[in-house]
Formats: structure tokens, C-alpha cells, sequence
């Protein structure tokens, strides 16, 4: 259990505001025993650190891997319709992506690498990749506008770059939103300057390989459960196809249905991550749209899981929550529509899975907390970077909660030891 002074207590006491049910003086001390207010103690080798940046306009992930091999996990800057997205973090300053690239050099320091060893992204949505608009400079590298993940390769260079649709892009259909086609000039152009780009290999655990010491980590891995439909079949490398073979030109999959899902494992400890996976079947007239389940089934249950699709009301259904059954869950939140109370319905149901279960948010809309007070009440925490550190060889871990209104890097929370 973790000790500290009243004196410790009462000085960090106000760190706690706004952090949702169940906070306690057990989670006033975080690791190396830094203090709630305390600069986030670097990564060290043997350590897996997985980021949830919150930036207000969509998803990115930051994952430190044990040998200081870094992933990024897409890189969202949605700009659409702002009256409903949460404030931009730390602030407006700058763009989300810059913000994403800065956050990623500084907690990389450590590893002395000065760039992106891999980068997933997840479908071709803005709030995954970065949203064009009028505003949108070009970008001095290519013939593409500055947005999410371009701005990320201006802050911070990237070697590998995997995505759904490389290289022709055409399935479902070829895409038309004007911020897929601007990812696209990018993802050409940063192939033309020699960094290397593939499309997902379902089922595979070496396409997001450890870059710099792999053979100290043999536990260690990144499995490719979905993409584009496929799913893992849970033997070797082998994948099959979720989708019908020939859908007609009014039932294609949709882009999030499209999402890539990969499955992190290190030691005993496990990691879900499916972007905008979804559960929706039009009222049972279409049982494939469901494509959330059978990815979480090919998964298993893990320690920690995102909620799929922000906690959107079409993800995070009772089968996948069942499947999953994580002791930790992370919502990327940033929109008043995330989540719905029937998704975290699901997500507590001790119907669906037994024990305990954490619940944390990076960015919880005040309106979205209101509609959905009977569960949101219960979060962890509700605003904040959200970082789960684990330690070697992978059988416990913390959930920390960083300041995201400024570069600080200052601890607001620190949760846990969890048992892998």
C-alpha cells in the first residue's frame, strides 16, 4: 500500500479536484514515489508506457515500448463543428497535431531517439489522421495541407508508417473526403523521402516489431487482429474475412468498420486498441456490420482496452465488453456525443463480467457528464492525459493522470498498482 504524511496529503489535496468518484488518499503518491504535482518521472528500459493524448480534437496514442521502440497510434485533429468538441488542449495556440509532436519528443527524451519508430493509423477519418478546412497551411515538404499527422511528421520525423489502404486506397471504394485524399498526398510524399509505409497484415506480430533491442523483450508483442474486415483466426498468422465478399453499392462497409484493432502484449500484461470499430447491425438486417465482437473475441481478455468508436452509441456492445473484460478501461472522449450512457451501461455491468473495473476519460464534455451522470459519476477520472505504465517483466501496472493544460507534464493522479 502506498504511505504518505498528512503534511504530503493536505499540500496535494487540491490536485484532486474534478477527478470523478473514488479517488483516495491510497493514489496520492505515483511511481519512484513522485508526489501528486510532481513532474512525471521519464520512462526507464524494461518500462511500457502507452499515452492517451488528449488534445480535444481526436485520438492519438503515444506507446514506449520496453527497448524504447515508439508507436504512435494515430493523430487526430477534428476542427468540425467546435461548439461541440471539448477546448483544445493545452490550448489553441497551436494545432493538434503540433501539440501531438511536441508531447511525443518530450516523453521520448529518455529513449535519445528523434523520431517516430512506427505509426499506425487506425482508418482515414479527421478526428484518426487530421481534418482539412480553409485555414490548413501547406506543407513545405509535399503537395499536402498541415493537419494531424502531418503536422506530427513536421515536429517529430517518421520511419514507418502502416495504415488500412496503402497503396491504392480503393477498398471499400476510393475515398472522397477531401481529408483522406490530403493523407494520402502525405503518405506518398514521406515515401518519396524514404521512410517506409504498409498496408495492416492481418493476424501478423512482426509488422510493428521492437526496433532496438527486441531480443532482451521475447515476451513482448504487437498482433494485428483487424483490418479492412479481416479478422485474426487465432492460429499463427492466418486471418478471414468478416465482410461479404461482394456487398452491393448501398452496403459497403463503412470507414470505421474498416479499423484497424491490434493487441499489445508484454509479460502478463495485455492492451486493446480497435479505433472506431462498431457494433451496430441495422437492427439485426445486416449480423456482419457487427465487427466489434468477433475482433474482440479474437483478442481475448486483457488488462486494459479503449473503448472502441469514442463510446459512441454503436460500440462498446455487451458481446465485446464480454469478450474483453479488461480490469481498465480508457474512453477517448473530446465530443458532447461521447459517450452514451448505454455504452457505459455495458462498460460496469458486472452482468457482462465479474470484479472490479476502472473507468478513465480524457476528456469529458460537461454536457456529456450531465446525460450520462448514473455512470460518469463513477469515472476515475474525467480529464487529463491518461498514461498506464508497466513495469518489467509486465506483471503490474499504473494508470497516471498528466495535466493536459500545459506541457508540464505534471501529475494529477497516479491509480493503482494493478495485478496483470
Amino acid at each position: 500500500m502506498f504511505r504518505t504524511t498528512r503534511r504530503a496529503f493536505l499540500r496535494h489535496s487540491t490536485a484532486f479536484a474534478g477527478l470523478g468518484a473514488g479517488t483516495a488518499l491510497l493514489h496520492a503518491l505515483s511511481p519512484a514515489g513522485a508526489l501528486v504535482g510532481d513532474t512525471l518521472p521519464a520512462w526507464r528500459p524494461g518500462e511500457l508506457d502507452i499515452h492517451h493524448i488528449n488534445t480535444g480534437r481526436g485520438n492519438s496514442a503515444l506507446m514506449i515500448c520496453p527497448d524504447g521502440t515508439s508507436v504512435m497510434i494515430d493523430a487526430g485533429a477534428s476542427n468540425s463543428a467546435v461548439k461541440f468538441l471539448n477546448p483544445a488542449r493545452p490550448n489553441d495556440s497551436r494545432r493538434a497535431g503540433q501539440w501531438i509532436g511536441r508531447y511525443a519528443k518530450r516523453q521520448l527524451r529518455p529513449t535519445q531517439n528523434d523520431y517516430l519508430d512506427h505509426v499506425i493509423l487506425t482508418h482515414l477519418h479527421p478526428d484518426h489522421l487530421g481534418e482539412v478546412g480553409p485555414t490548413s497551411p501547406r506543407s513545405p515538404s509535399g503537395s499536402y495541407l498541415l493537419t494531424g499527422i502531418s503536422d506530427v511528421e513536421e515536429e517529430i520525423h517518421i520511419r514507418h508508417l502502416v495504415d488500412r489502404g496503402y497503396p491504392s486506397y480503393s477498398y471499400p471504394q476510393p475515398p472522397q473526403d477531401p481529408s483522406a485524399l490530403n493523407y494520402i498526398a502525405f503518405a506518398r510524399s514521406l515515401t518519396a523521402r524514404g521512410s517506409s509505409i504498409d498496408r495492416v497484415q492481418v493476424g501478423h506480430i512482426d509488422q510493428l516489431n521492437l526496433r532496438h533491442d527486441a531480443n532482451a523483450f521475447p515476451t513482448f508483442s504487437i498482433r494485428m487482429l483487424a483490418g479492412n474486415g479481416e479478422v485474426w483466426t487465432g492460429h499463427g498468422e492466418k486471418s478471414a474475412p468478416h465482410f461479404p465478399a461482394n456487398p452491393s453499392a448501398a452496403n459497403f462497409p463503412s470507414e470505421n468498420m474498416c479499423s484497424i484493432a491490434l493487441k499489445v502484449s508484454y509479460g502478463q500484461f495485455t492492451y486493446f486498441t480497435g479505433g472506431d470499430l462498431t457494433c451496430d447491425t441495422n437492427y439485426g438486417r445486416d449480423p456482419w456490420r457487427d465487427i466489434e465482437t468477433p475482433v474482440s473475441r479474437a483478442c481475448g481478455p486483457v488488462s486494459v482496452a479503449t473503448v472502441d468508436h469514442h463510446g459512441y452509441y454503436d460500440a462498446a456492445g455487451p458481446d465485446s465488453v464480454r469478450a474483453l473484460r479488461p480490469r481498465v478501461w480508457i474512453l477517448q472522449a473530446w465530443h458532447a456525443s461521447h459517450p452514451a450512457i448505454s455504452t457505459l451501461a455495458n462498460l460496469y455491468s458486472t452482468q457482462l463480467y465479474s470484479g472490479e473495473r476502472d473507468v478513465f476519460s480524457v476528456g469529458l464534455k460537461d454536457e456529456a457528464a450531465l446525460t450520462t451522470a448514473r455512470f460518469s459519476d463513477l469515472m476515475k477520472s474525467r480529464d487529463g492525459h491518461v498514461l498506464v505504465r508497466v513495469s518489467a517483466p509486465g506483471d503490474r501496472y499504473q494508470v497516471i493522470i498528466l495535466d493536459d493544460t500545459d506541457e508540464s507534464d505534471r501529475i494529477k493522479a497516479s491509480f493503482g498498482p494493478y495485478i496483470s
